[in-house]
């Protein structure tokens, strides 16, 4: 494959290089493409926030106990191997 041929395989759009634009240009294109991705948001029903909320409070549950588990494990492991038996 030629030079040209590769190169015009990719369109003809991609070979430039965009162009820089001041600081407050970015700052109007950054608030231009904010407004336009929240514009795509969409409200959840209220079925599905219900049920989004469950979801979450169900896993915050379930990691508090494997955390709760886990530290009452360690905890009475560490007092089982760093204190002294009484000898009898």
């Amino acid at each position: 494959m030629t030079e040209t041929t590769a190169s015009n395989s990719h369109g003809a759009g991609h070979n430039k290089k965009p162009s820089k634009v001041g600081f407050f240009a970015g700052i109007v294109l950054f608030f231009r493409q904010m407004v336009s991705e929240l514009k795509k948001v969409v409200t959840p029903t209220r079925s599905e926030l219900v049920n989004y909320t469950l979801v979450v409070i169900g896993f915050v549950v379930l990691m508090m106990l494997i955390i709760s588990g886990l530290d009452y494990v360690f905890g009475n492991g560490s007092i089982l191997i760093f204190t002294n038996s009484p000898e009898q």
